[in-house]
Order: structure tokens, then C-alpha cells, then sequence
């Protein structure tokens, strides 16, 4: 079998998405705490491991082929990607994985600090066979949201070119569901140390995702036509975003800041993600600009109603998710002569199916996070002691430091630290290791 360029495209793009998760590693190391940034970054890192193998051995074969009520599809069906040997759908499962990869990274934001990482280890896999996998495949696979599937052709097609739903208002859900579980951080809204240690970091992470962007979107493009389309829109979007999100600052705080270019071009590239194929340029830059200005303030909700989305995951992710989303329903492109978005005289069709996806995306996935995290919480348990949380999870979690200063942490050893370490009972020990990091 020849490869041909539009296989070379494909897989260039994996590679491009895949990136994207260390470089979502970067961007939330640098959000958070000095003595979180480590613990943050293998949250993303373990993810590109559990997904994976996860991906191969049964959930490829669950958000394709053949379906289950509509649901999920047969998770034997292509198990072990056996059945792919010798044929380019190998390609294409690939590039699925690395979709499945980053949606469940982007969760990790969410419970940043305070987190268990063995409870991070078994909530990923159980989530993207019991959330993201069915979702996938009631979205792309042909199932319940499908043209063919039964909301589908009662509400209409939505439109999610790359992952609209399936992606950022899944995640954006499930982090505030694990949020809530979790429960604040200590010094939650009054506590300095809280604001984000690395903001270089942060801007590493945003380039990174940036340009990693360009395969999330452009990876599935048909025809050379729509790939320009595509990386045009995706170059615009996040443009304007960030100039909304910089207005909103210096409107609101009196000046704009590094980090909220890094979030703008995040919530930019978020909302066009589902709409990358099916808006024009101008379209690009008018949703870029929405979507930048209400992350921007959606940022500022968990305050004034308590939750401790500590990276501002819901603010981002489902604000601008569901932004893009929706905006399909006014601004989405006729198609050969079918009516498009509002805006362009195709009615409410196209607004009313990407509500009623939406609507079902944030649903589906509440309810089993809901069930998937108190399981996990209230069995092995999901957060960490108040203690531990205090010293530090890079040092009770993994034994290490992302910084030496003055010799503390490990340096990346696995020396046992007295933090950790279980016959280290001495309270004297620990209480100086606590004052140590705390200075």
C-alpha cells in the first residue's frame, strides 16, 4: 500500500496533537504552585500512558464500528487493534488516541494542588471507557447524536468538527464535577501563594498548544480547500481571543497581563475547535472575540460561587466550549446550497441540534463523573490529608521537588524524604520539613 500525503498530513497531525499534552504540561506546571508544578505535569504525562494502552486494547473499538444501543461501540470488535493490522485505519486510530489523550489531561486542571495521584490513576482509564469513549462515539461514530442515531435525527446533525463536545465541554464538565468532590483548596480566594509560579511557563505551554492546534483542527480536513480554511481560522480565533480576554483585564484590573494572553489564546482555540471547517475567517475573529471576553469573565464565577476550579478549567474549557458550539447555530456556513447558521438564512435548524448536543454532552458526562468520582472518593479516596496538601504534593505524592532550594526535595531522585517516607513517624521531622517548604 502507498502512503499517500494525505496519510503523511494525518499523522504529521497526530504528532502535532499529541505535543499538545506535554505542552498542556508546561501550561498548568506553570499555573500552579511551586511545590505542585511536578505532580501537575505527570497528571498529563501519566495520562498520555493510560490513554493510550487504554485506546489500543478496547477503546478504539468503543468510540467506533460497530454500536450498542447507540451508545458505545463493541469494545471486542476491534480489540488490540488486531483487526487494523495491514490497513491505513491504523492511521486514524492513531490519531484518535491522541484526542483522547488531551481531553483527559485538560481534567487534571481542575483539582490542581490537592489531588491523590494513585486516585488520578485509576480515574483516567475509567473515565475515558465509561465518558469519553461513549461520547465519541455517540458524536463521530455514528451513534445516539448522529445523523442516523436517534436524538440525531429527531434534533438534526451538530456540528463538532474536532471536538466541540466531545473534547472541551466534556472535560470542562468533569473538571467541575471533580471540583466539587474535592472540595477548596486551604486559603482558597485569600491565599497569594496560590497564583501561579512559572507565567514563562504558562507561555511555553500556551505556544505549544498553539501550534500543536493546527493537527487538532486540521488533522481530519478533506480536501486542500478546507485544510486552508481550517488553519486560517485557527490561526484567527485565538488572535482575537486573546484581545478580548487583554481588554477585559485592562477594563476590569487596570492592566492586561502575560497570563491572560496565554488563557485568551487557550479560550480562542477552544471555541473554534467545532467550528474550525464551518465559519469563514471574519466569523473566526468575531467568535475568537466573544469567546476571549466571556472566559474572561467566566474566570471570576468560582469565586462568587465557591467551587475551586483551581486553573480555571470550567472558565475556559466548557465557557468557550459551549461558545463555539452554539455559535454554529448563527454562524456556521452553508454547505452545497443547504442552509447554514441563522445569520446566513438557514433558520434555527442548526441552532436547535447544537443545543440539544451540547445539552446531552453536559449530561451524559455529569452524571457519570458524578458516579466515576465519589466512587473513587469515597473508597481509596481522591484528596490528599490537609498536611500534605501544606507540604507540598510534589514531595508527599512522588518524593521530589520541581526546584532545589536550600536542598529540599530530591532533586529527582527516589531517595525516600521524610515527608513520605512510611516508618518516618518523627512529627518533629515533618513539622521542620513543613517550615522548610512553607519559607
Amino acid at each position: 500500500m502507498d502512503l499517500s500525503a494525505g496519510h503523511v498530513w494525518v499523522m504529521i497531525s497526530a504528532a502535532l496533537v499529541l505535543l499538545m499534552t506535554p505542552g498542556l504540561a508546561f501550561f498548568y506546571g506553570g499555573m500552579t504552585r511551586a511545590k505542585s508544578a511536578l505532580n501537575m505535569m505527570m497528571m498529563s504525562f501519566s495520562a498520555i500512558a493510560l490513554v493510550a494502552v487504554v485506546w489500543v486494547l478496547w477503546g478504539y473499538s468503543m468510540s467506533s464500528g460497530e454500536g450498542v444501543a447507540q451508545l458505545f461501540g463493541n469494545p471486542l470488535a476491534a480489540f488490540g487493534l488486531e483487526s487494523l493490522l495491514n490497513t491505513e485505519d491504523l492511521i486514524g486510530a492513531g490519531y484518535g488516541a491522541t484526542f483522547a489523550i488531551i481531553t483527559v489531561a485538560l481534567i487534571s486542571g481542575a483539582i490542581a494542588d490537592r489531588a491523590k495521584f494513585g486516585a488520578w490513576v485509576v480515574f483516567v482509564p475509567v473515565w475515558v471507557t465509561l465518558v469519553y469513549c461513549p461520547l465519541a462515539f455517540m458524536i463521530w461514530g455514528g451513534g445516539l447524536l448522529g445523523a442516523d442515531g436517534a436524538i440525531g435525527a429527531w434534533a438534526g446533525e451538530a456540528i463538532d468538527f474536532a471536538g466541540g463536545t466531545v473534547v472541551h465541554i466534556n472535560a470542562g464538565v468533569a473538571g467541575l464535577i471533580l471540583a466539587l468532590i474535592l472540595g477548596k483548596r486551604k486559603g482558597f480566594g485569600k491565599d497569594p501563594a496560590q497564583r501561579p509560579h512559572n507565567i514563562p511557563l504558562v507561555m511555553l505551554g500556551a505556544a505549544l498548544l498553539w501550534f500543536g492546534w493546527f493537527g487538532f483542527n486540521g488533522g481530519a480536513a478533506a480536501t486542500t480547500e478546507e485544510a486552508g480554511l481550517i488553519w486560517v481560522n485557527t490561526m484567527a480565533a485565538p488572535a482575537a481571543a486573546m484581545l478580548g480576554w487583554l481588554v477585559i483585564e485592562r477594563v476590569r484590573d487596570g492592566r492586561p497581563t502575560s497570563l491572560g494572553a496565554a488563557s485568551g489564546v487557550v479560550a480562542g482555540l477552544v471555541a473554534i475547535t467545532p467550528a474550525c471547517a464551518n465559519v469563514s475567517p471574519v466569523g473566526a475573529v468575531g467568535l475568537g472575540l466573544v469567546a476571549g471576553v466571556l472566559a474572561a469573565l467566566a474566570v471570576g464565577l468560582k469565586y462568587r460561587f465557591g467551587y475551586d476550579d483551581s486553573l480555571d478549567v470550567v472558565g475556559v474549557h466548557l465557557v468557550a466550549g459551549l461558545v463555539g458550539t452554539l455559535a454554529l447555530g448563527f454562524i456556521a456556513l452553508p454547505v452545497e446550497g443547504v442552509g447554514g447558521g441563522l445569520f446566513y438564512g438557514g433558520g434555527f435548524a442548526q441552532l436547535w441540534a447544537q443545543t440539544v448536543a451540547a445539552a446531552v454532552s453536559v449530561v451524559f458526562c455529569a452524571v457519570l463523573t458524578v458516579l466515576i468520582g465519589l466512587a473513587i472518593h469515597k473508597t481509596i479516596g481522591f484528596r490528599v490529608t490537609e498536611e500534605q496538601e501544606v507540604t507540598g504534593v510534589d514531595l508527599t505524592q512522588h518524593a521530589e521537588s520541581a526546584y532545589e532550594f536550600g536542598g529540599l526535595g530530591t532533586g529527582g531522585t527516589f531517595i525516600p524524604h521524610p515527608a513520605t517516607d512510611r516508618s518516618a513517624h518523627n512529627a518533629g521531622a515533618r513539622s521542620a520539613i513543613k517550615e522548610e517548604v512553607n519559607a
